[in-house]
């Protein structure tokens, strides 16, 4: 695979380079020190993986992201020093179409920070293989708004689930979530489960980052939590989320071989098993073809299942694919899926 470094510190593009060069398998195609040097390079000569930093001159690493989206798209992996300390840049940059975000080895102090790199970089690489390579890629073509910050609504007493609202998304699907769900109150005995692909270790910080633009309760589901109306429960770990007929979550390895993780296909294909009552399936943007079988299954199973139009996708990857499939009854822009919801579900604003 041909990897590119945007990295304006020359040690952390010294040891991202020894660590890109130590494989037989990867090749460093060139090295930018600045955001803007980075699109360039990436419009002349276009690599499969570009290791991005956040803080750079010119251009930071979230405009150079959204650019190099726009113009010359293809995979991008967050590499920055201590990604939790910026949490905002980093769901910018998701939003702008990276595709996850790992620490910079030599920064972040662990001595197998170049063994963890490389699983990335390995998890990249299977990931593009298995979406079709860099053409799969579409360019963005509609701004994503930052969503409302507002802090969360203090939990009222439990209450029955009695619809369920499954939300799962890729490349982009920080902030398309944010934007979708920004604003809405859902209805009593509502619960919302979101699958979004990203690291098990920032996966925590994406269900704080997220509760800050909503209206609602967030917060990370935990092995054996059930349901919970009114909140919305955010896959944490890289194992499977499912949903088991007595309408507990839980997390499984299995299938290991899957390139997606968490899989959006296997909590849907859950949610068209096991859930009994009302629900809407909603795909978002992202890479490849996750969510789309599980949607059909969805939508088979007699519940109603939506997908994120092309010209509002960061990338149109998985959309696609549930569109190829005939597994979303609608297709609609982002900006008009928050309203289909409240006109299905409920709940107000």
């Amino acid at each position: 695979m041909k990897i590119a470094i945007a990295n304006d510190v020359a040690m952390a593009a010294e040891a991202l380079r020894r660590v890109v060069a130590s494989t037989a398998e990867h090749q460093v195609l060139w090295i930018a020190r600045t955001g803007a040097e980075a699109v360039r390079m990436c419009a002349d000569n276009r690599p499969d993986l570009i290791l991005m930093d956040l803080n750079m001159p010119e251009l930071d690493g979230v405009e150079a992201t959204r650019q190099i989206m726009e113009q010359s798209p293809c995979a991008i992996l967050v590499v920055t020093g201590r990604p939790q300390d910026n949490v905002n840049q980093v769901f910018r940059a998701l939003g702008a179409g990276a595709l996850d975000v790992t620490a910079t080895p030599v920064l972040q102090g662990k001595p197998d920070g170049d063994v963890e790199l490389l699983a990335k970089i390995r998890t990249m690489d299977k990931l593009i293989r298995h979406s079709g390579g860099n053409q799969a890629m579409m360019p963005k073509t509609a701004a994503h708004a930052n969503g409302n910050h507002h802090g969360a609504d203090t939990p009222e007493a439990p209450q029955r689930v009695t619809s369920l609202l499954a939300i799962g998304a890729s490349t982009g699907g920080p902030m398309a979530v944010a934007k979708m769900l920004a604003g809405w109150k859902p209805p009593r005995g509502c619960a919302i489960v979101v699958v979004q692909h990203i690291d098990q270790h920032f996966a925590d910080n994406f269900a704080r980052w997220l509760g800050e633009h909503l209206e609602m309760p967030v917060r990370s589901a935990e092995d054996g939590d059930e349901l919970a109306a009114g909140t919305v429960l955010v896959a944490k770990s890289n194992d499977h989320l499912t949903l088991d007929q007595n309408n507990r979550l839980r997390y499984d390895a299995n299938p290991k071989d899957y390139a997606y993780r968490p899989s959006v296909d296997v909590f849907f294909r859950c949610v068209a098993q096991h859930w009994k009552g009302e629900a809407v399936g909603v795909l978002l943007t992202g890479m490849g073809r996750d969510g789309a079988e599980g949607l059909l299954a969805m939508r088979r199973a007699g519940q109603v299942t939506i997908a994120q139009d092309q010209a509002s996708s960061a990338v149109y990857g998985m959309p696609r694919a549930a569109a190829e499939l005939d597994a979303a009854q609608i297709i609609l822009p982002l900006a008009k899926i928050g309203p289909v919801l409240r006109t299905t579900l409920g709940g107000s604003t």
